[in-house]
């Protein structure tokens, strides 16, 4: 299987392989389907860009690194009633966002890099609440190279779970990252730490950031970390930047946006390439990215060719050269 644009499914090659979910986060098509051309122009009227599908090409590529669909489905559910309760102006779900944060967390714990679903996979109207999700597995996944603890993975998590919950009671972006401070750091139940990290998410290490345009070491580690998985998610998911690329973007962010710890520990933490992409070699060859073995940004690639998988990660000569179209 493999994640691809909606505009490049090919109704008589390829079928479904994960559900896709509507604005309520309930299985519009389940996996197994094949995406009837009628049908697929209704997806893309309901904001959806990328779907994971089973085709010949990526026939035994199982995607273990992604993130489990009912946890990740869930997780958003939370958020989006987080956010309704904070409109509404009634308490939101804190025991649930402390629970969602821990099962986020026990997702990275268990896999050496969670592969993100596309938060523009599903429907227009919960893609915010997608997006706070895959924000917060990248934190993690950052945090774990950080080496942070489970209290301190946790607080991350719910910071990141709702670093835009300003956005709940003002459109204004400039004023979000405040709002959303004054909602989180009344409520004790949350570190003050997952307040901050709302209200710096929008600054940057060179002073240009807002809402307070802090500089270098003014700015939390924490929310430079939720900064860093912002950008990367956005690039991924809205400006559908392929993932060498995004990574190549941040680390160019280097001490200009970004400590070069916290770029240090997103390097470390998120592939550059993910299983079911089409590459070319340095060798002339062209293949799809099979697996994850050792090394995040050399992975296992299936020669088309030959049917050969080769361990970039065992052959230091082979290098991806550019990665190829569905």
């Amino acid at each position: 299987m493999r994640v691809i644009e909606i505009s490049d499914y090919n109704y008589n090659t390829m079928e479904l392989a994960k559900p896709i979910y509507d604005q309520k986060g309930r299985i519009l098509l389940a996996a197994g389907n094949a995406i009837h051309p009628k049908y697929l122009q209704k997806l893309l009227e309901l904001g959806i860009t990328y779907v994971v599908v089973e085709d010949t090409s990526s026939r035994g590529i199982t995607l273990d690194e992604m993130v489990d669909m009912p946890t990740w489905i869930d997780a958003i559910k939370t958020v989006q009633q987080a956010f309704e309760q904070v409109e509404k102006q009634a308490p939101i779900p804190i025991k649930d966002i402390q629970v969602t944060a821990s099962k986020l967390l026990q997702e990275v714990k268990v896999r050496k890099a969670v592969l993100l679903v596309p938060s523009t996979s599903t429907a227009k109207e919960i893609q915010p609440y997608a997006h706070a999700v895959n924000v917060a597995l990248i934190a993690l996944q950052m945090g774990k190279q950080l080496q942070y603890n489970d209290i301190q993975q946790r607080d991350l998590a719910i910071g990141c779970l709702l670093h835009d919950i300003g956005k709940a009671v003002t459109s204004d972006e400039a004023k979000h990252p405040f709002e959303g401070f004054t909602i989180l750091r009344s409520i004790r139940e949350f570190n003050l730490l997952s307040a901050h990290i709302a209200y710096q998410h929008h600054e940057k290490v060179n002073g240009t950031g807002y809402p307070r345009q802090l500089k270098k070491d003014e700015v939390l580690e924490f929310a430079q970390v939720c900064s860093v998985a912002n950008r990367y998610e956005q690039l991924l998911s809205i400006d559908r930047v392929p993932p060498y690329e995004a990574v190549e973007k941040i680390m160019s962010l280097t001490d200009v946006d970004y400590k070069h710890s916290v770029v240090n520990s997103f390097f470390k933490g998120v592939p550059s390439y993910l299983p079911g992409t089409s590459v070319r070699l340095s060798t002339g060859e062209t293949g799809i990215v099979t697996r994850i073995n050792s090394h995040l940004h050399r992975p296992c690639v299936r020669v088309e060719e030959t049917g050969k998988e080769l361990s970039l990660a065992d052959d230091p000569t082979i290098l991806i050269k550019e990665e190829l179209n569905a």
